[in-house]
């Protein structure tokens, strides 16, 4: 695996969001639409999670959030943002913080 550099990891803005909204998007089998709190700014992201997490269990959660990746378009919808988590036989798990954590707390 190759290494980086501190500095190009402190490129990467990631900070603690707390899920205000998801919802399930028509469309697709896959993809949830969530509204997240990242600390005085909403954003919009689209999440591959539908087949593992139920849309409604998601809102209150805190997670980790990408905030600085650049937007992309899914399924007709902006992505402003990625949500961060492990990878476990195959199926996401979200990475959440251990205490509550106010939103927009930079993670470093």
């Amino acid at each position: 695996m190759p290494t980086i550099k501190v500095e190009e990891f402190q490129k990467l803005d990631l900070r603690v969001g707390k899920i205000l909204q998801a919802e399930a998007i028509q469309r697709s089998e896959k993809l949830i639409l969530l509204k997240v709190d990242i600390g005085g700014e909403v954003r919009q992201l689209v999440a591959g999670l539908r087949p593992f997490y139920n849309p409604e269990d998601l809102v209150g959660k805190l997670v980790v959030v990408l905030a600085n990746l650049e937007p992309k378009t899914l399924m007709g919808y902006i992505s402003q943002g990625m949500l961060l988590a492990a990878v476990e036989d195959g199926k996401p798990v979200l990475l959440v913080p251990d205490k509550d954590v106010k939103p927009g707390a930079k993670i470093s």
